[in-house]
């Protein structure tokens, strides 16, 4: 049977969908097929989410980089990161939104706790599924 594609959307894949896509593939492979995109991309993904992930989850996400949401297959689960923007219809079965602020030139301490709430709603996924 085939597993369940989800895709982290939010504005330039960079930070949040790149954690929750992080946690989604430490915690949710069994059942789940974990992507991550953006309406646009930057050159590299958060530098800050990359050390933060590493030094406080011991997940490495020096792999991983910026897609469009044209790249990724198409999704049956779409979650937003809360971007504050119109998302672009993408067809699926489920839509949610998080709701989450960008940590983007925010302290350490903000990292982690976007972090830590990403984490928090993968694990319910899980518990869930």
């Amino acid at each position: 049977m085939a597993k369940t594609k989800i895709a982290f959307i939010c504005v330039h894949n960079s930070c949040r969908s790149q954690m929750a896509e992080a946690f989604g593939k430490k915690y949710l492979s069994e059942s789940f097929e974990c992507y991550s995109a953006g309406t646009e991309t930057k050159p590299s993904i958060n530098s800050d989410a990359v050390r933060i992930m590493k030094e406080h989850f011991d997940i490495d996400m020096t792999a991983q980089y910026s897609k469009l949401i044209k790249d990724i297959p198409t999704p049956d689960i779409v979650i937003t990161m809360g971007c504050n923007v119109n998302c672009p219809y993408i067809l699926c079965r489920e839509r949610y939104d998080w709701g989450l602020d960008d940590p983007t030139g925010k302290s350490d301490e903000e990292f982690i706790k976007t972090a830590e709430k990403i984490k928090e709603n993968i694990l319910k996924m899980k518990s869930d599924t």
